[in-house]
């Protein structure tokens, strides 16, 4: 991405602002994993959204004064020789203007006094900040620690929540932005690819994640887009399984979910096969049906079409296509084969925070997402592809990546 993407990022928040309004947004802070060592630090994705930085303890200040008025600084963390020696080099202040556009970035132990001063001094009547929590109990973060002290110390601010607004940007996708989705398609495919020629009887769970991470670090450091669903047999009805201990018994399917990330963009892909590389009766009965459900909807999806309507389609298709093969008696019991939603947003999170819309629009992408789990007969698996909805209809950006019986069982059937 270029630094004018973040600033036209920007820019469009910033026009969403009242005269007379403070934008505090930050980057976030390490969190302890035990008592000498943090977890990887991951920055607050709309902040990277906003600026392209990806650093802890970054703040994001901004001040519109008039609607004709807008400044902005960017605050970081100054040089520490010792502590760089420790933990790696720091940004520096060229290097933060050079990727964000910001043109003011000042170091972040001026943020507390330079906020005082613009609370108090008469001109700002509002300070908003993003105060999106997935859940209430959700550890606090900076913005919540910084809310708490505004209603405190700046009690004549009006506090207001960005998230909203962020949330109605990151929906539409920009060109670049779906340009880094093809490339990080790219990416998942050659794990996916990696898994699947590896695949024999007998392997252990870990030993496909293995494959999958070796594959996607010859593309970069940054490794999975989200932590990858990798299971076999019994262990594919759990839906989010992480164990990666069981062990792929002849005859047992394969089911991952998984993605990769290329430059903060994000991919969701399913792909279910035989570890023995030969599709059972069975197994072929209801990969025909998930495959004819995602080929359904992909022929229909286009702007103006409803986004209920995704999952509910998918549901209906799929319990149609399953009663036609005998494995449903009425389509009411799908709820007995089918566990989950059928689509969510992708973009900088797997699970993209958007504003969730009422219809599609070109330049939307989420996730088409036909999962069947029969326990009586031991098949679990989903078949999952990434949609961009265009001015016409849609694209399928993971359809290179084998998806039909056929194709599968050469991929596999090659590398034996």
């Amino acid at each position: 991405m270029q630094k004018e993407f973040y600033a036209g990022n920007r820019r469009r928040l910033y026009e969403s602002l009242p005269a007379g309004s403070l934008l505090v947004l930050f980057s976030g802070r390490e969190v302890r994993k035990t008592n000498d060592e943090y977890y990887p630090f991951y920055a607050e994705r709309d902040f990277v959204y906003l600026t392209g930085l990806s650093s802890q303890e970054m703040v994001l200040l901004a001040m519109k004064e008039s609607e004709a008025c807008v400044r902005e600084r960017l605050y970081i963390l100054p040089p520490d020789p010792m502590k760089e020696r420790w933990t790696g080099r720091r940004v520096k202040p060229q290097e933060a203007e050079d990727i964000s556009g910001v043109g003011d970035v000042r170091f972040v132990d001026a943020f507390p006094g330079d906020l005082h001063a613009l609370a108090t001094g008469g001109r700002f009547a509002h300070l908003y900040l993003d105060l999106y929590r997935c859940s209430p109990q959700d550890r606090d973060r900076p913005a919540q620690d910084l809310l708490a002290l505004a209603q405190r110390e700046y009690p004549f601010l009006a506090i207001g929540n960005a998230n909203t607004w962020i949330r109605r940007l990151r929906t539409i996708k920009q060109p670049c932005e779906i340009q880094a989705i093809r490339e990080a398609e790219k990416i998942t495919r050659d794990g996916i690819l990696a898994m699947m020629q590896a695949s024999r009887p007998g392997m252990y769970e870990y030993q496909y994640k293995a494959e999958f991470d070796r594959a996607l670090g010859w593309h970069g450091p940054q490794g999975p887009a989200f932590p990858s669903i990798i299971s076999a047999g019994q262990n594919n009805f759990c839906i989010h399984y992480y164990a990666y201990t069981g062990q792929a018994q002849d005859g047992d399917m394969v089911l991952n979910d998984v993605g990769g990330q290329y430059d903060n963009l994000m991919t969701d892909v399913s792909r279910g096969w035989p570890c023995n590389g030969r599709f059972s009766d069975r197994q072929r009965l209801l990969y025909e049906c998930a495959l004819a459900t995602s080929n359904h909807m992909f022929s229909i999806i286009r702007p103006g079409m409803a986004m209920a309507d995704v999952d509910g389609t998918i549901r209906r298709f799929n319990a149609q296509q399953l009663q036609e093969a005998g494995v449903l008696s009425s389509p009411q019991e799908i709820g007995t084969y089918m566990w989950h939603g059928g689509a969510h947003h992708v973009g900088y999170d797997v699970h993209d925070a958007v504003e969730t819309p009422q219809t599609l629009a070109p330049g939307m992408v989420f996730c088409v997402d036909v999962g069947i789990y029969h326990e009586a007969w031991g098949i679990g698996f989903r078949l999952e592809d990434n949609c961009l909805v265009t001015e016409t209809g849609c694209e399928n950006l993971s359809a290179a990546i084998p998806r039909t019986v056929q194709d599968i069982e050469d991929v596999m059937r090659r590398s034996r």
